[in-house]
């Protein structure tokens, strides 16, 4: 990965905190309802090897969503995931509560989103991205947009953009081959 703004690089460099929406970004955005009242989501495989990486490199993994879900909580728990805030449309006090319990600056986080409940956190955090897909106008507050849509690899795009600022993408990789 070539990344040739200097802005986002130095912000990405200093990143210890990456703080995740769910539905939009983690998934594609859309619900499934079985017919006995059961949820369903998909989750990308390569955003969950992305978040492990990411953690590998201690750098912490959190999750900030405006749903509830079982399927959630599983989820982030197969994933090592302990820091998890579900159920909060107000993400920004969600961040700021996160921020009384846990030593992190705003410029230590990064969040990624992709649409209004998730805007106050991406323009107060030093690295606020939006997924590909997100609204037109979150888009235009972010300091970065993935190439690729929520659910589809945004996650793992972000997570690789850290780590190749904090010159750790390298050695992640070697552990591969």
């Amino acid at each position: 990965m070539v990344i040739e703004n200097q802005k986002l690089i130095s912000r990405a460099k200093g990143i210890r905190l990456l703080l995740l929406d769910v539905d939009g970004v983690l998934t594609d955005g859309r619900l499934y309802y079985g017919n006995n009242g059961e949820e369903l989501k998909a989750f990308n495989i390569q955003d969950g090897l992305g978040i492990k990486l990411l953690q590998r490199n201690d750098v912490k993994v959190g999750i900030i969503t405006g749903r509830s879900s079982a399927l959630l909580a599983r989820r982030a728990t197969e994933l090592g995931i302990d820091l998890v805030v579900q159920g909060r449309e107000d993400k920004l006090t969600a961040l700021q509560e996160i921020l009384e319990t846990h030593d992190y600056q705003m410029n230590e986080i990064s969040f990624l989103g992709d649409d209004l409940p998730d805007l106050a956190v991406i323009r107060r955090v030093g690295l606020g991205v939006a997924v590909a897909n997100a609204s037109p106008f979150v888009a235009d507050h972010a300091l970065w947009q993935t190439s690729a849509s929520g659910g589809h690899g945004a996650v793992r795009e972000l997570v690789e953009l850290i780590l190749t600022a904090q010159n750790k993408m390298e050695s992640t990789l070697a552990d591969y081959l």
